[in-house]
């Protein structure tokens, strides 16, 4: 009796098991992702490249074009070490393109996993996820001297130079 009850609930067992690795797959993706991002701003490297900052703390406002030709206008920005930039970052080319800021290393390894997951959207307070015609602000407080860079890591575009630099004063 206890054969066959198993025997018939089987497919059912398999269905919801698939269902369930269905639901729990983006959702692991998204761990993965936010692991990423706690790591790389976890770390000194992170502090390397200052904090998030307040929108009414901004001493600057700093207008960043984005279009399909892989660039950024500009692509190269000098503050001041202490600065809270506010960046306006306009996409006005015709695919999603992202600001991202972060050291060398980390924006390359994050370029990886975005190859590995493409229909990721940044929520981090180094980055906006910008749709094209949208407009969105980035506030961040330039603490150390030295380089921080950004990129946009859709799938290809830093690979093709999608990058400039912050130059800290």
């Amino acid at each position: 009796m206890m054969r066959s009850f198993l025997h018939r609930t089987a497919p059912a067992q398999l269905a919801l098991g698939t269902l369930v690795l269905a639901l729990a797959v983006p959702a692991l993706a998204d761990d993965m992702h936010a692991m990423h991002m706690q790591h790389g701003q976890g770390n000194a490297a992170a502090t390397a490249i200052g904090e998030a900052g307040d929108d009414a703390q901004a001493t600057r406002t700093v207008d960043v074009d984005m279009r399909d030709t892989m660039r950024f206008s500009p692509a190269t920005i000098t503050v001041r070490r202490g600065d809270t930039v506010r960046f306006v970052v306009t996409n006005n080319g015709k695919v999603r393109h992202e600001m991202t800021l972060g050291t060398a290393s980390a924006l390359a390894e994050h370029a990886k996993m975005m190859q590995q997951m493409p229909d990721m959207k940044h929520a981090e307070a180094n980055a906006v996820t910008v749709d094209p015609g949208q407009r969105k602000t980035l506030v961040w407080h330039f603490t150390q001297p030295g380089t921080v860079e950004f990129a946009c890591l859709e799938p290809g575009h830093f690979e093709a130079g999608m990058r400039g630099v912050v130059n800290v004063r």
